[in-house]
């Protein structure tokens, strides 16, 4: 089935998914992180998902649909920095951070095979079958 939409992407389900989980368990972490610690994590993991769908809007061409591609991988890293802070502070357990940080990585390699390899993606009127286009490690 054609991806018509950037919600149809994989890499876009799970950077949606890992934020939805974030949010969730930031949610009792204390009062003093507010403004430092869980707005910023909460901030990155959203913007992969925006940058991922931007990437989708811009993938008539490749250089702009790479770039926004790089951002939310970005993103995906500094959100990785924020969980290895959020665990070393004690606001996550070990099992919740491996599970999060393996989700990154994951969310990562398909970002980045995604832009070595932009060509199936990108162009105009183009139709994606994502079941033919490997770009999750």
């Amino acid at each position: 089935m054609p991806v018509r939409e950037f919600k149809e992407l994989r890499v876009y389900q799970q950077a949606y998914d890992a934020a939805t989980e974030i949010f969730g368990v930031s949610k009792d972490w204390p009062k003093k992180e507010t403004y430092s610690l869980t707005d910023q994590i909460r901030r990155s993991s959203r913007s992969v998902c925006a940058n991922v769908a931007e990437a989708w809007r811009k993938r008539r061409y490749e250089k702009h649909f790479v770039s926004k591609l790089s951002d939310a991988d970005a993103e995906a890293a500094e959100t990785r920095t924020w969980l290895q802070f959020g665990h070393d502070c004690g606001y996550l357990s070990e099992e919740i951070f491996a599970e999060l940080d393996r989700t990154y990585d994951r969310i990562c390699g398909g970002l980045v095979n995604m832009m070595k390899d932009p060509s199936p993606w990108c162009g105009p009127d183009k139709s994606v079958q994502e079941s033919t286009v490997l770009y999750e490690s």
